[in-house]
């Protein structure tokens, strides 16, 4: 599974997660249990709503130690129920 993303990217670095999901009240909850399990820290999203507000982009930017944490955030993140697309 490695990618030609840890070619690019030199650990540790700050790494953006944007995650699109339901527009559930529990989306922002759930995306940040996931991202506090492997990289701890005091996060503060921004949630942005679609135009129909069907759905909601969630933007979170950690501090990535290695490539492993990064890719399995990605995996972590899209198995969510509410979530539909992990950019």
């Amino acid at each position: 599974m490695k990618t030609k993303l840890n070619e690019l990217l030199e650990f540790p670095c700050s790494f953006t997660y944007k995650v699109m999901g339901h527009a559930k009240p529990e989306l922002v909850d759930q995306v940040v249990e996931v991202i506090q399990r492997h990289a701890p820290g005091d996060y503060t999203p921004s949630v942005k709503p679609s135009s129909k507000g069907n759905y909601h982009s969630v933007s979170i930017t950690i501090n990535a130690t290695h490539i492993d944490q990064v890719e399995t955030l990605y995996k972590e993140l899209g198995e969510l129920e509410l979530v539909r697309m992990v950019l």
